[in-house]
């Protein structure tokens, strides 16, 4: 895949050669030679990754690194420093900073090319995420995800499959000294089985398990439904340039060189974890915000936002099925004066508990929708006029049938409803058109007394209509004799 790199470094020589290798694997490059002038270009274009030298005279890669990820507009963009520096702590204090890894002067080439394309496809998965949690502003459900908020204290649970004992022990000894839970296996089949129970944060696996290649127990983490998204951590020697770049191919997030340094080891964890934490806070606020978008939040139905897409959706199906659509519009009679007489709490309870009994009245794959206030839609694909009148009349009992709890204390009140129906089998009809069939339908159910269907069909639905009120009316004084003579 593609990506545009920020290079950032005083020495030209440098940044021509980095442009070079870039550029044959076709990355598009910019380059800035100081540390403010490569702050203002990563605001302003954006890149996928930064490649950035260390030691630069007036504001070095540190700073550079710490500025980065203190700018929401930055944050993100991964962050490989090149430096020269050999020492550790140096090592520990780039992470700390904000980058994502290193690379050693004189860069090589696989190690490069490796972990531009890992490093580019975490923040392409990323920044989907972002853009769909920001697209969900247009539809008034977005919660705003804060970075600290959703990682916390970056503290997880790490699983960890190293087979030498002397180096799992110093890790799991590291980890919980730090406030993590780790949990050891020296083999890949235990560890794949404990999984789904553990739900880890963080899995770091060794590179040569015995008899086992961690590169394909790395592969079967990262296809696995539990950690298709948890980042994994392999450890590695010191010459492991091969391995380490089919790792990062396969999916490996980040990897640890022996000797383990422990604040290095602790560094890397914490930047993973908080990866993790973000990347299914983002999941989650995307799926809440969806749910805000798309249902009403008093009775738990779909709004009418939803209602329209997808009633705009069951028409244009009409083209290719032939089936005919129908759509029952209705609200409850007199709902003003609930209100008024029994208070808004008590006219809310009334709306929750209508849309609870009218979704236990229809098929499954019919449609519920808060229209808005006290008025519904019920969109039944593949229904005949005939049918939905029919399932009208049905909704229209059972609303009067039992009165319906108000309050917390149990009060109830009986309320009714009045309903209309209107049918297409023409793909040309538009949404608006429908409903105004329908609504006109329901209008007349209030004209002529209200607590009744009536059709937007013509004089066979309403005999239909009677036929079906005379039928329910019969069953009802039935059920009342029945329970005179008991």
């Amino acid at each position: 895949m593609t990506a545009r790199i920020l290079v950032i470094d005083d020495t030209p020589t440098n940044v021509k050669l980095l442009e070079a290798k870039l550029q044959a694997e076709y990355f598009d490059v910019i380059s800035a030679h100081d540390g403010p002038t490569g702050l203002a270009l990563a605001k302003k274009e954006a890149p996928d990754l930064i490649l950035l030298d260390v030691m630069m005279p007036g504001m070095d890669g540190f700073e550079v690194a710490r500025q980065l990820r203190a700018d929401a507009k930055t944050r993100f963009i991964p962050v490989v420093m090149i430096t020269a520096l050999t020492d550790r702590s140096d090592r520990v204090r780039g992470l700390e900073a904000g980058a994502d890894d290193f690379l050693s002067k004189p860069v090589n080439d696989l190690a490069l090319f490796a972990r531009v394309r890992s490093l580019t496809r975490m923040k392409v998965m990323l920044d989907e995420l972002r853009i769909r949690q920001a697209a969900s502003e247009d539809l008034g459900g977005a919660i705003e995800a804060d970075f600290e908020q959703v990682t916390g204290d970056a503290l997880g649970k790490v699983l960890l499959v190293e087979s030498i004992d002397f180096t799992a022990e110093k890790i799991v000894t590291c980890l919980e000294a730090a406030g993590h839970e780790a949990v050891r296996f020296s083999h890949g089949e235990p560890a794949l089985a404990h999984v789904r129970e553990m739900n880890p944060d963080l899995v770091i696996v060794g590179l040569y398990l015995d008899d086992e290649d961690g590169l394909r127990l790395c592969s079967q983490f990262r296809s696995m439904e539990a950690t298709r998204n948890t980042p994994i951590l392999l450890i590695l020697d010191e010459g492991d340039l091969k391995p380490l770049a089919k790792g990062l191919d396969l999916g490996v997030t980040d990897y640890l060189v022996k000797p383990i340094d422990r604040n290095e080891l602790l560094a890397r964890v914490k930047t993973q974890i908080r990866h993790r934490r973000y990347h299914d806070g983002l999941r989650n606020m995307l799926k809440d915000s969806v749910s805000l978008a798309y249902t009403d939040s008093l009775t738990g139905v779909y709004n009418r936002r939803y209602m329209n897409a997808h009633l705009d959706r069951k028409i244009m199906e009409i083209a290719e099925t032939g089936k005919p659509l129908s759509l029952i519009f209705f609200d409850l009679d007199h709902f003003k004066q609930v209100n008024d007489q029994h208070g808004h709490g008590a006219g809310d309870a009334i709306l929750r508990g209508l849309a609870k009994r009218v979704t236990g009245c229809v098929r499954n794959f019919d449609l519920l929708a808060r229209y808005g206030g006290e008025e519904f839609v019920v969109i039944m694909p593949d229904a005949s006029h005939d049918v939905a009148v029919s399932v009208a009349e049905r909704l229209r009992c059972a609303i009067e049938r039992e009165p319906m709890e108000s309050d917390e204390a149990g009060k109830s009140l009986c309320v009714t409803a009045s309903l209309g129906v209107a049918t297409t089998t023409d793909f040309n009809e538009t949404p608006d058109v429908l409903i105004e069939r329908a609504d006109k339908a329901l209008y007349e159910a209030k004209r002529q007394g209200r607590n009744r269907v009536v059709s937007g069909e013509g004089a066979d639905a309403q005999a239909i209509i009677a036929r079906r009120s005379l039928a329910a009316q019969s069953e009802s004084e039935s059920e009342a004799s029945q329970r005179a003579a008991g």
